[in-house]
């Protein structure tokens, strides 16, 4: 679909898919205030909405290296994260006020387009394409020759086990979904007071990611309408996966990040957990007893020789459609998610894990994390899996579908009841919302 076709079609859904009240809000100025006709020929100043911690610092070496020569100055403004953010980024783009840079996670990129706040910057990021794996890259494009953001973190997923612990009970670290059930269930039996691991409802972005890896393709386009899939076959098959385990006892059915659950993890009543690579830094606060004891590998695949990953989390760096400097602010944005220095001071300062797959092999990188100092190869790991990471396709009210799930789900693994029923509700809620919102929409 040409992109400017796909961007209209996106537009038409013209109500906000948050379904925010856009007034008359007092806005502070944040855009640029020199108009060079959205060139880099400076000198140019722009405004950079994020969350990530110490942003400040990174785009400092922007100000006093690249930018200096180019004359494009970059001011950082700090953003809360999430949906907050993006109500944000609406409200000001609604009177014309949004700042030239945004942080947006993945699946906000196509709320943001629908409403036509993002730009199309195919043209300004030079060979950025190659920097990333093919898998991420699709998540800035929404599956147009369009390029909406540059991507700068992701989350591929992964799984953790207790290395120690799967030694004591004689258990092999799963290849397959179906090994891992058969694990969950052996356990049960060598001692029944240990589970796996928790199936926790509360964690949307997990379930999405595990959907992902199993070919699920949520939002997708079709003519002039979207299509919403949500309960396709992909994902019922991860649905009543869990389900079934739940509704049998073989692993837990309690919501993550809780004090119970930390306490299981630092005790060794959970002995496993499917996560992503930024678990390190979770389990050093969760379970701190247990450093040194767990060990990574790729997450359990649904065939025997398959090789690929979903991801739990990640953000890009996007342009906005108000900024009057749009080249300039492309080419940071670039920079900012390719250069080495950048990256480092990225790894550093805001503790991620970068999208470019050359960072990922280097600097801060090239040391397992402190609680994995027994896995000497858990980066080179984790950066081969991140290149498998499968394509994802996000729509315009993801808000929507996940809240639905929090709230089906949660109600499902609470009775350990069916889990293809709590789908179904997350389906017609995710449908019902977007034809509300104006979207033309087919199942």
């Amino acid at each position: 679909m040409p992109n400017t076709k796909r961007r209209r079609l996106l537009v038409r859904g013209a109500a906000s898919a948050l379904a925010i009240t856009l007034g008359a809000t007092a806005l502070a100025a944040c855009g640029s205030s020199d108009d060079d006709g959205g060139t880099a020929s400076g000198p140019v100043s722009l405004t950079y909405w994020t969350w990530t911690p110490g942003m400040d610092k990174v785009v400092d070496l922007w100000n006093k290296g690249q930018g200096k020569k180019d004359r494009i100055t970059v001011t950082v403004k700090k953003q809360a994260s999430g949906d907050t953010l993006i109500t944000k980024i609406l409200t000001a783009h609604k009177a014309g006020k949004a700042p030239d840079l945004v942080q947006a996670e993945y699946q906000a990129l196509p709320t943001l387009v629908s409403n036509d706040a993002l730009a199309d910057i195919a043209k300004n990021v030079g060979d950025a394409r190659a920097k990333f794996a093919d898998g991420v890259w699709q998540q800035t494009t929404l599956g147009t020759d369009a390029v909406y953001a540059v991507p700068q973190d992701i989350g591929p997923m992964m799984f953790y086990y207790r290395a120690d612990l799967f030694k004591k009970y004689g258990l092999t670290v799963p290849a397959t979904w179906e090994q891992f059930a058969e694990t969950a269930r052996a356990l049960k039996k060598k001692s029944p007071g240990t589970d796996l691991t928790t199936f926790s409802a509360s964690d949307s972005g997990l379930f999405a990611g595990l959907a992902q890896q199993a070919g699920a393709k949520w939002w997708t386009t079709s003519g002039d309408k979207w299509k919403v899939a949500i309960d396709d076959a992909a994902t019922k098959k991860v649905a009543d996966f869990w389900g079934g385990l739940v509704k049998e006892g073989a692993v837990d059915n309690q919501p993550m990040y809780t004090p119970a659950w930390n306490k299981a993890l630092d005790t060794g009543k959970q002995i496993a957990w499917v996560s992503a690579v930024w678990a390190p830094g979770t389990l050093t606060t969760a379970a701190p007893d247990t450093k040194g004891k767990w060990a990574m590998a790729p997450l359990p695949q649904w065939s025997d020789g398959e090789n690929v990953t979903g991801s739990w989390g990640g953000s890009s760096t996007a342009v906005t459609t108000d900024s009057k400097h749009k080249e300039a602010a492309a080419k940071f944005a670039a920079w900012l998610n390719t250069d080495g220095d950048a990256l480092n001071a990225l790894a550093k300062e805001g503790g991620i894990y970068p999208a470019s797959t050359s960072a990922q092999l280097s600097g801060a990188f090239t040391t397992p994390p402190d609680f994995f100092s027994n896995q000497a190869d858990f980066y080179a790991l984790a950066a081969k899996i991140a290149r498998t990471t499968a394509p994802s396709a996000w729509g315009p009210n993801v808000n929507v579908a996940y809240t639905t799930f929090n709230d089906a789900f949660g109600a499902a693994a609470k009775d350990r009841s069916d889990f293809s029923a709590a789908l179904a509700k997350m389906q017609s809620a995710t449908v019902a919302d977007m034809k509300k919102q104006g979207f033309e929409v087919s199942e």
